[in-house]
C-alpha cells in the first residue's frame, strides 16, 4: 500500500492482481472513479456505469452522500467519484470476488485511519523539527554567500526570526496548546490578462531604469494561465486553495519554482504576490504597515528560489503563517 497526502485527502494504492488501483481516502470512506471500478472488477466501463445507475435508481443508496464531483483544471466536465458503499454494491451486482477482498481491505484501512491520530500527531511534531532544521540550514548557506549584500542579509535575518516563531506555533499546535492559525477564506485571483497587464507595467519601469531586458516576464508557453488555473481549481466541490493565505503563498512559490517566464521569475513572482494581496485588501496589516517590506520580500523570494522541492511545505507554511498573523 502506498500513501500520498495532498492536504484534502490521501491517495492509496490497492493491488488488484497485476492491476494497481488508486484509491482516494477522504473523511470516513474511500472513493473510486467509474473507470477505476472497471479495472478493479475486471468489467467493461459501460457495465459498471449501468450498475451505478441502478444502485441509485433502485434507491439502494442516496445519491447526494455517495457521489463527489472532482473538478480538473482546464476541463469543464467534472469526474464522478463513488463511495465505498457504491463500490460494494456494484461488486455484489457483478458478482466479483474482488469486491469482497476490496471491502475487507477498505474496512481495515478505515479502522486504522480512525485509530492512528496519536501516531500522525507524533509524526507531524517530528516533521516540524526536521523542517525547521532544514530551513535554517538553507538560510545559513545563503547567508555565507560572499555576494550577499547587507540588505538581503537583513532580510534573511528577518526570515529566520519568522521561521522560529512559525515553528514554535506549529509545535504548540501539535501539542494541543494552540489553535490552528486563523486564515481568511476566499481570495480573488487575477485573470491571465490582468496578470500580464500588471507585469507589463513592472517590465516597463524596470527597462526604463536599465534593470531588465525585453526577455523579462516573457511567457514560455501557457505556463502563467495554467498556474493561475491550478490555483483556482476545486476538489470534491471545495477549493483546493481555500484561503487568501494559501493562494498567496502558492502563487509566490509556483511562479518562482515553475519558471513560467523566460527571465525574471523571482521578481515577477514577488510582484504578483504583492498584487494579489493588494487586490484582496491584505497588503497592509491592522496597523496600516506592509505585511512584508521590500527587503524581506526579496529575501523570501531568494529563499524559495534556492530551496529544495522537498522543502515546499515548509516554505508554504512559513508564508501562510506570516500572512495569518497580520
Amino acid at each position: 500500500m502506498i500513501e500520498q497526502s495532498n492536504g484534502m485527502s490521501e491517495i492509496l494504492i490497492y493491488q488488484s492482481g497485476d492491476q494497481p488501483v488508486e484509491v482516494r481516502l477522504q473523511g470516513d470512506t474511500v472513493w473510486l472513479r467509474q473507470d477505476q471500478m472497471a479495472a478493479l472488477f475486471g468489467r467493461d466501463r459501460t457495465v459498471i456505469g449501468r450498475h451505478i445507475r441502478n444502485v441509485f435508481s433502485d434507491d439502494e443508496l442516496p445519491l447526494e452522500s455517495n457521489v463527489q464531483n472532482l473538478h480538473i483544471a482546464h476541463s469543464d466536465k467534472p469526474i464522478g467519484l463513488y463511495s465505498l458503499d457504491v463500490i460494494i454494491s456494484v461488486g455484489y451486482r457483478v458478482k466479483s470476488a474482488e469486491g469482497v477482498r476490496f471491502r475487507q481491505w477498505a474496512t481495515k484501512l478505515l479502522r486504522e485511519h480512525l485509530t492512528r491520530g496519536y501516531t500522525v500527531n507524533r509524526q507531524r511534531f517530528e516533521a516540524n523539527a526536521r523542517e525547521l532544521e532544514a530551513a535554517l540550514t538553507l538560510v545559513r548557506r545563503l547567508a555565507a554567500d560572499p555576494a550577499l549584500n547587507a540588505d538581503t542579509g537583513r532580510g534573511l535575518a528577518d526570515i529566520v526570526s519568522r521561521y522560529a516563531q512559525t515553528f514554535l506555533l506549529l509545535q504548540r499546535y501539535d501539542e494541543g496548546l494552540l489553535t490552528e492559525p486563523t486564515t481568511q477564506l476566499g481570495g480573488l485571483l487575477p485573470t491571465p490578462t490582468e496578470a500580464r497587464a500588471a507585469l507589463a507595467i513592472l517590465k516597463s519601469n524596470l527597462i526604463a531604469r536599465g534593470e531588465a531586458t525585453d526577455l523579462f516576464a516573457r511567457e514560455r508557453g501557457d505556463g502563467l494561465a495554467a498556474l493561475l488555473g491550478n490555483l483556482d481549481q476545486t476538489a470534491f466541490g471545495e477549493p483546493v486553495y481555500p484561503s487568501i493565505e494559501a493562494k498567496a503563498a502558492h502563487l509566490l512559490y509556483f511562479v518562482i519554482k515553475n519558471h513560467p517566464f523566460a527571465d525574471g521569475n523571482k521578481r515577477s513572482g514577488a510582484y504578483l504576490f504583492v498584487d494579489f494581496l493588494h487586490r484582496n485588501g491584505r497588503l497592509l496589516d491592522t496597523n496600516g504597515q506592509p505585511v512584508i517590506n521590500d527587503i524581506g520580500l526579496a529575501a523570501l523570494a531568494l529563499l524559495v528560489a534556492e530551496s529544495d522541492p522537498a522543502q515546499k511545505d515548509t516554505l508554504i507554511r512559513l508564508i501562510m503563517n506570516m500572512l495569518a498573523g497580520t
